[in-house]
Parts: structure tokens; C-alpha cells; sequence
């Protein structure tokens, strides 16, 4: 994996942006690195810089974090259902990420399953919108067991390339029945240990692999997806506030049909 420094940043700028938006964050990787002619092997590094952005929840989130640790020296049942909630809908990607990673690098060299990914995601989007109107639960912490655990198995369809990681968790929320601005808080939190466990395993998998070139590559990517990242978090929680998911939708229904077009035509 040799890649220039205009593509590192502009890689790290698309992380940054893409990555708490129910567009898929790898998917837009992968297509931008079509784009622009990224040589072959960029996988580690794709899924690495994912961490940078996901560094932005915790210092974002610092306060809420702090009070949850604050809160299980407590004890309290708060803090204990919020910790309990994340580490439930984190296991089942844990699990089946572990397993199959063999066959989810494989897909991440395939950007027609990422084109297609996206339209049908789009239309999922849509359609959920239209079914969701009375949620039931406003609170990570209010959230049940088989809610949580429900989320976590559909958010193993993000290891699709193009599913989209926090449009899987937020979706699944919904049908599930959680509000939208905690359906998509919750995938942030979410995104926490799923990201941290995905970036280890890739790591440990290429320790033998990666040189100094292929490092500094991984941290300045790292660095400008954690800063893009900050500035996207909010942005996007206003966004869904006041118009819902479906101008992501149509985002993903147009992305992926442009570029659809231009992989079967190019």
C-alpha cells in the first residue's frame, strides 16, 4: 500500500465525514479510492482511520462517559444499564466479525457490492421512515436486552461494504422502537467497542505486513477523520432532529446509482 499524501487526507476527509451518517462510511473508502486510483491493499488502513473518527464520540461525549464511570463506582442502575446496553449490542458483531473476517476483507475489494449496497440501503431507509411513528423508548439507558441484542445482530450487516454501520444500528433502533435522536446517539456509542475490537484484529492481522511508509499513512489518516469527524457529530444529530434519515436515503439512492453506472460502463 503505497498512497500519496493528497489521497491520505482526502481518504481521511471522507472517513471523517461519512462515518455517523447512514451513507457507509467504508463504502465511500472503497469508491473513492476507485476514484482515484488507490493502489490495491489499502484495507488495513480503511479500517483503521475508522477509530479516528470513533475518538471523536469520546471526547465529544467525554462528560456523559465520565458520568457513567462516575456512576458504576455508584452503582448506580443508570449507568449499569447504559455500560450493560452498549457491551450487549457490541457482542454479536464481536462474534461473527471475528469469524468471518476472512470474507469481509475480501468484500472490501469489491465495489459493485458496494454501489448496490447503497441503493438498496436507501430504499430500506425510506421505507422504514414511512413504517416508524410511535417510539416507545427515548433513552440508551431504557433500552431492554432484546432490543439491544436485536440491534447488535442487524448491525452485523454493515460488515456488508455499503450497508453502512451506523445506518444498520439506526434503523434496526427504530423498528425496534427507540427515538430517533437516541437511535442514532446509541450507534455512537455503539460504534465505540465494535470499531476498537475491528481496528485490533486488522492491526494484528497485518503486524508482519505494514511499514514505517504504511504507518505514518494510518496516523495522518487517523488524525484528519478524528477532526473532520468532530465537526460532522452534531451537525448530523440536528439534521435527523429536524428532518429525519430520508435526505441520507436519497443520497445513498443516488450515489449508488451514479456510481453503479460508472463501474458497469467505465
Amino acid at each position: 500500500m503505497e498512497m500519496s499524501l493528497l489521497s491520505i487526507v482526502l481518504l481521511g476527509i471522507v472517513e471523517g465525514l461519512t462515518e455517523f451518517l447512514p451513507v457507509s462510511s467504508t463504502g465511500h473508502l472503497i469508491l473513492a479510492g476507485e476514484v482515484m486510483q488507490v493502489p490495491q491493499g489499502t484495507e488495513t488502513f480503511d479500517i483503521v482511520i475508522q477509530l479516528g473518527a470513533i475518538l471523536a464520540v469520546v471526547v465529544l461525549y467525554r462528560q456523559r462517559f465520565a458520568a457513567v464511570l462516575a456512576g458504576l463506582g455508584r452503582r448506580d442502575p443508570g449507568a449499569i444499564r447504559f455500560t450493560r446496553n452498549v457491551a450487549v449490542g457490541f457482542l454479536p458483531s464481536a462474534v461473527i466479525g471475528a469469524l468471518a473476517y476472512g470474507a469481509i476483507k475480501a468484500m472490501l475489494n469489491a465495489p459493485i457490492v458496494v454501489a448496490v449496497a447503497l441503493i438498496l440501503g436507501g430504499i430500506a431507509i425510506l421505507a422504514i421512515e414511512k413504517m416508524v411513528k410511535h417510539p416507545t423508548c427515548d433513552s440508551v439507558e431504557g433500552m431492554s436486552l432484546k432490543t439491544t441484542l436485536g440491534i447488535g445482530f442487524i448491525q452485523c450487516l454493515s460488515m456488508i461494504p455499503g450497508v453502512s454501520r451506523s445506518g444498520a444500528t439506526i434503523m434496526g433502533a427504530l423498528t425496534l422502537g427507540v427515538e430517533r435522536r437516541t437511535a442514532a446517539e446509541y450507534s455512537f456509542f455503539l460504534a465505540i467497542p465494535t470499531m476498537l475490537g475491528a481496528t485490533t484484529l486488522a492491526l494484528w492481522k497485518a503486524r508482519h505486513e505494514l511499514n514505517d511508509s504504511q504507518t505514518m499513512a494510518i496516523v495522518i489518516g487517523f488524525v484528519v477523520s478524528f477532526l473532520v469527524a468532530i465537526a460532522v457529530i452534531r451537525w448530523f444529530l440536528n439534521v435527523v432532529t429536524r428532518h429525519g434519515f430520508a435526505p441520507f436515503a436519497w443520497y445513498r439512492i443516488i450515489v449508488g446509482s451514479i456510481a453503479l453506472i460508472w463501474l458497469l460502463f467505465r
